[in-house]
């Protein structure tokens, strides 16, 4: 077997050298790791040295403990899957690191160590792995756990390139964060109204199926007796409803069915993102995201030192919406052909006039990073502004068609009623 001669650093910082003999350069790496070695230098020796029976049970004495503590650990194999508190605490945790000014693969190591991490114990040592082999950090993500998904990675593959990796994670931590509050405040902004709305159900079933059918035997056993025009066209609808209700329940299934086969089909995928994003109240939100994480994700990069054109081509890997994306495609085209940005945004008539202003600006001082960082700050209070806006006209309009539903069928039963009495005194 071939021997490999090693540097390393041991957990307490001393360096070490040594002899590792193993069948390849990752099997020497696993068994420097086994012994809580992180290597400085790994050199081949020679090949077809045979280890002494001493020394190979020397290194599988120093190598047990550890191949225990990892059996006891039971990585699980395949890919894992995270929750969304679990993701974040694993990015602010590595972004702390990363900014103290450790290395990826010590971070990641020191993630290994900590008891109360849990099941990302198990994402940083797969990472980790795939690290030390020579995979890409954004790579190894996409292959250890689905739950990144593509626009983490695609930020974390910008922040390698741009050498500002901890930053951009800090951010994207922060992304998070504020989703995860959104979320929160939406369920709770949501709780009240949705009792509203099965209480309203509940005295619609009750109208239809108790008090309207007694209300028409009574109309109709009164002498002169004669249902009003919009007592017969709700009783009428709720026979008819009451007779064909699971046929609207399958076309309705059927329905949302083809709706998301249809707009999870690639072909139709830009279509949909084009529609989304002219949604009312809902368009503006998803737009603002959008230009809040291109800027602050062109301002890292821009900041640290990439070229505006490969700025550009990792913010718009890093871009889901394919309308928004086809748009900075024109932007980069045009860039590419020597145009400046703000020309090149305002040519594909799809940035605002203030963002544009904004990067002119930047162009003109030679601060294009500082431009781009504060007209995030900018869309960020515009994004929050939008979303308290949408949380607060929840509420109103929950109530307002509440109260027309329940109060038209009060109305038209009372008013029948008073037609049924008048009826019978000029009877």
């Amino acid at each position: 077997m071939p021997l490999f001669a090693y540097k390393a650093l041991s957990s307490t910082g001393a360096v070490q050298s040594g002899q590792v003999d193993a069948g390849d350069r990752n099997e020497a790496l696993r068994l420097l790791d086994r012994r809580g070695l992180q290597p400085v230098t790994l050199k081949q020796e020679a090949a077809g040295t045979v280890v002494h029976k001493k020394e190979k049970k020397i290194a599988e004495k120093i190598a047990a403990p550890k191949d225990k503590a990892e059996d006891d650990d039971a990585i699980p194999e395949g890919p894992i899957r995270l929750k969304r508190p679990e993701v974040i605490l694993f990015t602010e945790e590595l972004s702390d690191m990363l900014g103290a000014g450790l290395q990826l693969e010590p971070a990641l190591r020191a993630m290994e160590n900590r008891q109360e991490l849990g099941s990302l114990k198990a994402v940083a040592v797969k990472i980790r792995h795939l690290v030390r082999d020579g995979t890409n950090f954004s790579v190894a993500l996409r292959r250890v756990s689905p739950s990144f998904g593509p626009l983490y990675c695609s930020l974390a593959a910008a922040g390698e390139a741009s050498g500002a990796l901890d930053t951009i994670l800090k951010r994207q931590a922060h992304y998070l964060k504020s989703l995860s509050e959104l979320q929160a405040r939406l369920i709770l902004a949501l709780i009240y109204p949705a009792f509203l709305v099965f209480a309203g159900v509940g005295v619609t079933i009750v109208f239809v199926t108790v008090l309207i059918p007694q209300l028409t035997m009574l109309i109709e056993s009164a002498p002169g007796g004669k249902l009003p025009l919009p007592i017969q066209l709700l009783v009428g609808a709720s026979e008819h409803l009451a007779k064909y209700w699971y046929i609207y329940l399958i076309l309705l299934v059927a329905g949302g069915l083809f709706f998301k086969a249809w707009k999870d089909n690639e072909e139709n995928r830009p279509t949909w993102d084009r529609v989304k994003l002219k949604l009312p109240l809902m368009g503006p939100v998803i737009a603002s995201r959008f230009y809040v994480q291109f800027l602050e994700t062109m301002a890292n990069l821009v900041g640290n030192g990439l070229t505006l054109l490969r700025a550009l081509e990792l913010s718009r890997d890093a871009t889901q919406n394919l309308s928004l994306r086809s748009s900075l495609n024109q932007v980069i085209e045009q860039v590419g052909d020597g145009r400046s940005l703000s020309k090149a945004m305002i040519r594909t008539g799809n940035f605002p006039a203030l963002l544009i202003d904004m990067v002119s600006v930047g162009e003109q001082t030679g601060k294009i990073d500082i431009s781009l960082r504060r007209a995030a700050e900018r869309y960020d209070k515009e994004l929050d502004k939008d979303l308290k806006r949408i949380m607060a006209l929840i509420m109103p309009v929950i109530l307002i068609v509440m109260a027309l539903l329940i109060g038209t069928m009060a109305y038209l039963m009372i008013n029948a009623i008073f037609q049924t009495i008048e009826n019978l005194n000029t009877g």
